[in-house]
């Protein structure tokens, strides 16, 4: 697909049926660039989910701003390279943040609803679907979920990368039908504009075009995430085929106008890669505990076929990883191959493979289990 489409921003797209949005709003545009919460823009937004939920849609909104509120209300120039610092930040932050947004809310009649996440959420299974049902629960008591990634307790705080990828686990979990990455840019450029004037506006593009990557840019002074972290979230939602729109949360009654139809900011539109609903899952951990190493053939398997792996094809075993924990899959030489769940600890993997004890000896699995990794919690990364 050509990356340099024209964008007449007259012409009006007779809009899709969409019935849920999660939106997501960057730091840079509720802290106004660092200097505290922008409490009017925030209105203006609240004012247009409102909106579009009086008309019956369902929005989940994801809101970064309480590290840099933090930072605004406790005096502090720059962002601290200390996590206790950053997760100080982040609790006196999230006070301002919610309170604004409790306030907005409340005088558009509209019900709110903090979640606050981390990574390891996700990463258990059980947990995941518990957040899935408080999800589901609050949209249809008609309240809007605020979401942040819960930073006073994060341990690696760059998990999710100005909640870009947290934005779009959760459009997955929700079955959302669009993605919407508010930020302080248009959209995508072929350049980065900060850095080269010879740019143009991307109106529209597949998330399977190789060069995205290479035309993003890096951060913000406010954020952590940059237009990388918005590709890279566009392609996590793209698999269960949701559309992806990054608009300048400046543009006035931008939620509003992509409803509509306008063509606003860069619409990353789903290629032809799509993961079931339990792939998705397994897709969405971002971090793994150890690594299998694999022979050619049993690489080959996992790469082509989806096998599943056993422990003749295990050539050595790196990390200290727990059953039921996310590993990475490599063949002989190192490369990357696949992401799965252990059946089995890293230690009882060396046993097993070490032919020093028998897999029945392992009672906490089921009966008759072989597989160090099953098929079923196996995904293959399609943009690795």
């Amino acid at each position: 697909m050509d990356l340099k489409l024209k964008t007449n921003r007259r012409v009006r797209i007779a809009p899709v049926e969409e019935n849920r949005w999660v939106v997501k709003i960057g730091s840079a545009l509720l802290t106004d660039n660092g200097r505290g919460l922008d409490r009017d823009a925030i209105s203006r937004w609240v004012n247009q989910i409102s909106a579009l939920q009086q008309q019956g849609m369902d929005i989940v909104l994801v809101s970064s701003g309480a590290i840099a509120e933090g930072l605004s209300r406790l005096g502090w120039s720059s962002r601290p390279i200390e996590i206790p610092r950053l997760q100080a930040a982040a609790a006196v932050g999230q006070m301002g943040l919610m309170q604004v947004y409790e306030t907005s809310f409340n005088h558009n009649g509209i019900r709110s609803a903090q979640i606050l996440l981390t990574h390891d959420d996700f990463a258990n299974r059980q947990r995941y679907l518990n957040i899935e049902a408080t999800l589901r629960a609050l949209i249809q008591l008609r309240a809007v979920p605020i979401i942040n990634e819960n930073d006073t307790v994060s341990t690696e705080e760059i998990c999710f990368g100005d909640n870009d990828m947290l934005a779009a686990l959760v459009a997955n979990m929700v079955a959302a039908d669009r993605l919407i990455i508010l930020t302080d840019q248009q959209g995508l450029y072929t350049k980065d504009p900060r850095l080269s004037q010879d740019v143009e506006l991307i109106s529209a593009v597949s998330v399977d075009d190789e060069r995205l990557l290479a035309m993003a840019g890096g951060s913000s002074k406010w954020g952590r995430g940059g237009m990388a972290s918005k590709v890279k979230a566009a392609r996590m939602f793209a698999l269960s085929g949701g559309v992806t729109t990054i608009a300048s949360g400046r543009t006035e009654n931008v939620l509003e106008r992509i409803r509509s139809g306008q063509a606003i900011g860069t619409a990353l539109l789903p290629g032809e890669k799509r993961l079931l609903k339990r792939k998705q899952w397994l897709a969405g951990h971002l971090k793994t505990r150890g690594i299998l190493f694999l022979d050619a053939g049993a690489a080959q398997a996992v790469a082509m076929c989806g096998g599943s792996i056993l422990p003749v094809g295990v050539t050595a075993i790196h990390g200290n990883f727990g059953p039921s924990e996310m590993i990475q899959i490599q063949d002989i030489e190192g490369r990357y191959v696949a992401r799965g769940l252990s059946n089995y600890s890293a230690r009882e993997m060396s046993q097993i493979i070490s032919s020093s004890v028998s897999m029945k000896n392992f009672g906490v699995r089921p009966t008759g289990v072989k597989e160090l990794v099953h098929r079923r919690n196996i995904v293959l990364d399609p943009y690795q």
